[in-house]
């Protein structure tokens, strides 16, 4: 036979396994960039050959899965070059083998090499029957070089369907993930996960993005193949290693907001201090009162959280704590600097609080501030008191500059009534006195400042001028 002619009819058979992820795949990376590696990998397991018939010749081999089960390759999004390895669905459910596991090794392998950024999309019910402890070696071969490309490169996961089983914890290995639409994530099976629990519950009230809001896993719910694509170019963009650090957007580096003056929530923050179009906030649904936010600040790339406690402060706890920390990471990795917006005070004065990871958490986080020298600047926009000024104002915990605001409240207690417990004769003696002096002297910002722990006070409508100034002499 023409060996042409003979090849096509091969490709032609891979094509028609994985037609569906590579239309997932092209809709996710520009167009016609995508190259594909190890097309012509299938499983050589012999426990499949018991399957031969219909089931081999759905999946377009002898006994075997075409493809492998997985599609994987390079291709660029917005010009920036990705590896991709996308679980073919259509190929026994998108089932887990050491083969499989090999060809996405061999894809993060080269990734690793030439320092590229990795794509996941993952759509898999969980491992292939007959596959035994190998492919348990398999997964770990695959998981462990995804934790070592942690804070090498970027990795980027789309839940784009149902993920049950080990290739799960590709999504909390990677920095972003995105759930669409459809997708439901859990290491186990939903059904065995509800009936284990006593309820009868749908998948996606087990594995939902909804029902995920305590793992942080999430990190972008309900997003569309064009939006993810999109997204990931903008986080690319503000990342130096595959940026820019720097970019003239033609943001007016000396503009005021004298609306902050009057009021000055999150919202009004992040939107007057991020250039215009530049910023995306991530993981929304896990511990809302801490937000995460990408973007640039008179063109230069930030990280920053900024609290959003509302009328009474953030508390912290565990999962708030744990999410600070994934950021300040991501951030200290690539060398971005970090922005602390802060109105935070201590952990949540609750039973489940103190009996859980927080304190663990809280030591993490400390270490964190250490992984490298990026640049780090402290906002105390409404509240730092107690833990929240240790760890989000505190000199010694690394920030090089740390600015005020006039009418912000830096101190040891919230009010008078925990300061009553350390001063307890005077407070008895005259009660409103007492309270009247520690709001004014105490936890007054300049009380502070005379020590040198913040640098200036200012007003709110100055903040991002102040930003860029700091921000420009901290650059590398």
């Amino acid at each position: 036979m023409d060996k042409i002619q003979l090849l096509r009819q091969r490709r032609a058979k891979v094509l028609a396994a994985g037609k569906e992820i590579r239309k997932t795949v092209a809709a996710l990376v520009d167009a016609d960039s995508f190259v594909e590696l190890s097309g012509f990998s299938f499983s050589k397991e012999p426990f499949y050959d018991a399957f031969s018939g219909e089931s081999a010749s759905k999946n377009g081999s002898e006994g075997g899965a075409e493809g492998e089960g997985i599609v994987t390759g390079f291709a660029t999004i917005e010009g920036n070059p990705v590896y991709v390895a996308a679980q073919n669905f259509e190929v026994l459910h998108g089932g887990v083998s050491a083969a499989n596991c090999a060809k996405l090794l061999k894809c993060l392998t080269l990734a690793e090499k030439n320092s590229t950024p990795v794509l996941y999309v993952l759509h898999s019910l969980g491992v292939q029957i007959g596959e035994g402890v190998c492919v348990l070696e398999g997964l770990a071969s695959v998981i462990a070089k995804a934790a070592k490309l942690h804070g090498v490169v970027p990795q980027f996961a789309v839940i784009d369907g149902e993920v049950y089983g080990q290739a799960a914890v590709l999504a909390a290995c990677a920095d972003f993930t995105f759930f669409t639409k459809d997708a439901v994530l859990a290491a186990d099976s939903p059904l065995v996960l509800s009936a284990k629990s006593g309820k009868n519950l749908a998948k996606e009230e087990v594995g939902g993005a909804d029902a995920l809001d305590k793992t942080n896993v999430v990190s972008f719910a309900d997003a569309a193949h064009a939006e993810i694509r999109a997204d990931i170019a903008k986080i690319l963009g503000l990342i130096p290693a595959y940026g820019a650090l720097v970019e003239e957007n033609g943001a007016d580096l000396n503009e005021a907001f004298p609306a902050l003056n009057k009021r000055c929530d999150a919202d009004a923050l992040i939107k007057s201090v991020f250039d215009a179009g530049s910023y995306i906030e991530t993981g929304k649904t896990c511990s809302p009162q801490v937000r995460c936010v990408l973007g640039r600040v008179g063109g230069i790339s930030v990280a920053a959280v900024v609290f959003d406690g509302g009328e009474e402060g953030a508390l912290l706890d565990a999962e708030s704590v744990a999410k600070v920390t994934a950021f300040v990471e991501f951030a200290a990795y690539y060398d971005i600097p970090f922005v602390s917006f802060t109105d935070a005070l201590g952990l949540r004065p609750d039973l489940a609080t103190a009996n859980s990871l927080a304190l663990k958490n809280i030591f993490k986080l400390a270490e964190s501030y250490d992984l490298h020298e990026n640049a780090r600047i402290a906002v105390i926009y409404k509240r730092a008191v107690g833990l929240g000024y240790t760890l989000f104002a505190a000199k010694s915990m690394g920030f090089d500059y740390v600015y005020a605001f006039a009418d912000a409240r830096v101190a040891l207690f919230e009010d008078a009534k925990g300061a009553e417990i350390e001063f307890s004769a005077e407070a008895h003696t005259d009660p409103a006195k007492f309270a009247a002096r520690y709001a004014d002297a105490t936890a007054d910002p300049v009380n502070a400042a005379k020590n040198g722990y913040v640098d200036n006070i200012i007003e709110p409508a100055l903040v991002k001028q102040y930003l860029v100034a700091s921000l420009q002499m901290l650059l590398k």
